[in-house]
């Protein structure tokens, strides 16, 4: 696959392509880290995921003919591989694993998206935050990446920075969890599910 394909390198903030440009195929991260958002007129900014070395993304642009469903990112120097859309379909139509393997990821994806509706929709901004935690914490702490900001959080979470805060110092407040530089740390695993909502 990779003799089908173009790298292209991408600095820090770098845009790889808008939403409603054409879609120009299918992207495998080399390295580094990307986001996909949708921007609101006004210009407010909500993640629909993050992408790192080995992932995919733009399958929808792809297998659906659309224009790019959402503008993607480079959050810190990065690479991709491109492959165009022609080739990706004959690659396959020869290659039933490969097909599958696009399928069950766009299955995630779905699930994922669905996921992430039913949160903005039903949940406050600190039972998300709270479910962010618990999804990401390992051993009860979320290490964060240097690009991984408050700013980016509350793009993840569809809000805006003040009510982050504001929902990140309820949380300590409540001793929860405790904020640090580079890191938050899970304090209370039971109270923070009671404050997700999960059981």
């Amino acid at each position: 696959m990779v003799e089908a394909a173009v790298r292209r390198d991408y600095g820090a903030d770098e845009i790889v392509f808008l939403e409603g440009e054409p879609c120009a195929g299918l992207y495998v991260v080399a390295e580094g880290w990307f986001k996909a958002v949708r921007i609101s007129p006004q210009g407010r900014e909500q993640a629909l995921r993050f992408v790192g070395p080995g992932e995919v993304f733009n399958e929808v642009g792809v297998f659906a003919g659309a224009n790019n469903p959402a503008t993607v990112v480079a959050l810190e120097a990065g690479a991709v591989w491109l492959i165009d859309r022609n080739t990706i379909i004959r690659l396959l139509d020869r290659h039933p694993r490969l097909a599958r393997s696009v399928v069950e990821n766009l299955a995630r994806r779905v699930l994922h998206l669905a996921s992430l509706a039913e949160d903005l929709s039903l949940r406050t901004v600190e039972a998300r935050l709270a479910r962010l935690l618990l999804d990401r914490a390992k051993e009860s702490v979320l290490h964060r990446e240097h690009w991984a900001t408050q700013a980016e959080m509350a793009a993840r979470l569809g809000t805006v920075l003040d009510v982050l805060n504001r929902a990140l110092q309820q949380l300590v407040n409540e001793e929860l969890i405790e904020v640090e530089r580079h890191q938050i740390r899970i304090l209370d695993r039971d109270g923070l599910k009671a404050k997700a909502r999960i059981t």
